[in-house]
């Protein structure tokens, strides 16, 4: 089944790895969830260095999220 790849971002973009996981690349998607929680936790500590690693990770999750999404659509309209 296609995926919206807007929806995927959108999902990225509130919550890094929710797109992935809605997506169907599961654990990426979890892996990218924890990372998040951890940065979260780490902005506190090590403020700095964290909200870059985090500002990283979020636009990853976006990017990803959104091609995969895509590529699950094309694959679906050449078969």
């Amino acid at each position: 089944m296609a995926k919206n790849a807007i929806l995927a971002a959108i999902l990225s973009f509130l919550i890094p790895g929710l797109g992935e996981i809605y997506v169907g690349k599961i654990m990426i998607g979890i892996i990218l969830v924890v990372i998040a929680i951890v940065l979260s936790i780490a902005i506190y500590t090590v403020s700095f260095y964290a909200w870059i690693l985090y500002i990283i990770i979020w636009l990853y999750a976006i990017y990803d999220s959104y091609t995969n999404a895509k590529a699950t659509q094309k694959t679906l309209k050449t078969e």
